[in-house]
């Protein structure tokens, strides 16, 4: 998951338009950056992107849910290389820098660049990143059929509707910060103006699939991608069936 501060959320909110659908984007980059990095060669990656824009208790908070495979290939395509880490500080400052120059590219004020440089001072390590390594294929298709509900789930689901009494309404979800069930009553308005706010720009995607996850490069390396998983069998067990069962 990679997120975006919260000073910065009004930025997105205000400018939706054109920078919800740069951050789409730029999340493929930041990957092919760390592959890069780590491998000390340029390699391509790829993701398939599902864009989420509220948090668990409704407030505007975009962020972006990645499944990425592990490895990428060259700029032939012709040779696939498995991936088997991905250090978490080193995604973390690559976000970082991929957001700030994707918000300072869309919205070039010097307001812009004044937020910049204090989410900077305040984030000096980078940005928060939540990454996690699961078994193939369990926890993968789980992964996919999570990202699939965010496409087509609406920000508050009527059954977490606890009470409404004309003037106030009263719902329940489950803290991050907790891990507990947690309540909040806010005014119809508060309530209508959360699920609102939700709606993205019109031609703006939820769900985007980028480098080797795109239908035709996907088509172009599937056979080196095939090759070099079977070899690491042992390591990403199940891995070669997963891909097998969704081409």
């Amino acid at each position: 998951m990679l997120t975006v501060p919260a000073m910065f959320r009004p930025t997105f909110y205000h400018n939706a338009a054109v920078v919800v659908s740069a951050l789409i984007r730029c999340g493929a980059q930041c990957l092919d950056d760390c592959y890069r990095t780590v491998r000390g060669k340029t390699r391509k990656g790829g993701s398939i992107t599902v864009l989420h824009t509220h948090g668990r208790h409704g407030p505007y908070h975009p962020h972006r849910h990645l499944i990425a495979p592990s490895g990428g290939d060259d700029a032939q395509g012709a040779r696939w290389e498995p991936l088997q880490y991905l250090p978490s500080e080193l995604l973390r400052r690559t976000w970082q820098w991929h957001l700030w120059r994707m918000v300072r590219q869309t919205r070039a004020t010097e307001a812009i660049n004044q937020v910049v440089a204090r989410c900077f001072r305040k984030y000096p390590n980078g940005l928060g990143t939540n990454g996690h390594k699961g078994k193939v294929p369990s926890q993968s298709q789980s992964l996919a059929r999570y990202g699939a509900t965010d496409v087509v789930s609406p920000p508050l689901a009527v059954r977490r509707i606890d009470r409404y009494d004309g003037e106030r309404v009263t719902y329940h979800y489950r803290s991050h910060r907790t891990e507990r069930l947690e309540h909040e009553t806010v005014t119809v308005e508060t309530c209508i103006g959360r699920m609102v706010q939700q709606t993205v720009p019109k031609g703006c995607k939820r769900s985007r699939s980028d480098g080797v996850q795109a239908t035709k490069t996907f088509a172009k390396v599937k056979g080196a991608m095939h090759a070099a998983l079977a070899k690491v069998e042992g390591v990403v067990k199940g891995a070669v069936q997963l891909i097998a069962r969704f081409t």
